[in-house]
C-alpha cells in the first residue's frame, strides 16, 4: 500500500468523525455555545483545561484570531502539552488525586464563570476532579470527552466515575477507544489519531455558536482579529483593555 493510499485512509477517516459528530452531537454543541454565551453576557469569564495533547484543543480557543477574549487557559503546571521532561511525567500528574483542587483554589475561577474540561478518556483523576470541584464552585462544565471509554474502561479517579458524570453539558468526540484510525498489515500498533482534530473542531464550532447567540441578543460578542491583518492590532487593543477585568493571559 502506498504512503498515497494510508493518507486517503486518514482523511477518510477524520472526515468520517467530523460528519459525525455535527449530524449526532448539533443539539450538545447548540447547549455549549448557549452555555458560552450566557456566562459572556452575565458578565462571567471562561476557562478551559486540558492534559497532554488535550491542552493543544482548549489552548486552541484561548488568545486566538476569531475567537472569544474572554477564554483563558487555566494552567495546571507539568500537564499543559508534553513541554515537561520526561514527558511521561505529565501522564502521571494526571492521576495524582488533590491537584485539580488544589489548582483551582489559587485560581482566579469564581462562580458564575465556566469551564471547559477536554480529557479523551475522560477517567483519570485530574479531569474528573477538575470537573467535579469546579461545579462545586459554582461553575458551569462543558465537558469534551469520547463518552465510549466510560464503557470500555474503568475510571481511575477514587468516585469511579467519569468527566462526562460532572458536566452541565457534554460534547462527545466519538473518538474510537485507543485513538488511532489505521492498521497496516507489518506495523504491530494502530496509528493516525484524529481526536484533535475532532476536539478542535467541536470547540470550534460551540464557540461560533456563542458568537451568534450573543449577537442575536443584541450583545457584540468580544472577538479577536487577527494581528496580521491591517487594523487587527489596534482592533484587539480595543477589546482586551474593555475586558481586561475577565482576561487572564495578559497579566
Amino acid at each position: 500500500m502506498s504512503d498515497r493510499n494510508l493518507a486517503d485512509r486518514y482523511f477518510d477517516a477524520a472526515i468520517a468523525l467530523l460528519e459525525r459528530v455535527r449530524d449526532d452531537g448539533a443539539d450538545a454543541v447548540q447547549a455549549a455555545g448557549s452555555l458560552l454565551a450566557d456566562t459572556v453576557a452575565a458578565g462571567g469569564r471562561l476557562f478551559a483545561f486540558g492534559a497532554g495533547h488535550s491542552s493543544l484543543a482548549a489552548q486552541d480557543i484561548v488568545y486566538r484570531a476569531g475567537g472569544l477574549a474572554v477564554m483563558n487557559l487555566l494552567v495546571v503546571p507539568g500537564v499543559v502539552g508534553v513541554d515537561v521532561r520526561p514527558a511521561t511525567l505529565g501522564s502521571a500528574l494526571e492521576h495524582v488525586d488533590g491537584l485539580a483542587d488544589a489548582v483551582l483554589g489559587v485560581s482566579p475561577v469564581r462562580a458564575g464563570d465556566a469551564l471547559v474540561v477536554i480529557s479523551l478518556s475522560g477517567r483519570n483523576a485530574l479531569p474528573v476532579e477538575m470537573a467535579l470541584k469546579a461545579r462545586e464552585r459554582g461553575l458551569k462544565v462543558i465537558g469534551v470527552t469520547s463518552v465510549g471509554y466510560a464503557t470500555a474502561t474503568s475510571s481511575r479517579h477514587a468516585s469511579g466515575t467519569f468527566l462526562k458524570d460532572h458536566c452541565d453539558v457534554v460534547l462527545d468526540s466519538g473518538i474510537p477507544v485507543g485513538d488511532a484510525e489505521l492498521t497496516l498489515e507489518g506495523i504491530p500498533a494502530p496509528f493516525a489519531p484524529a481526536s484533535t482534530v475532532v476536539t478542535s473542531a467541536l470547540l470550534q464550532a460551540a464557540v461560533a455558536t456563542a458568537a451568534g447567540a450573543l449577537a442575536e441578543r443584541g450583545i457584540e460578542p468580544p472577538l479577536l482579529r487577527s494581528a496580521n491583518v491591517d487594523g487587527g492590532r489596534e482592533w484587539n487593543e480595543q477589546i482586551l483593555n474593555e475586558y481586561r477585568d475577565r482576561i487572564f493571559h495578559q497579566h
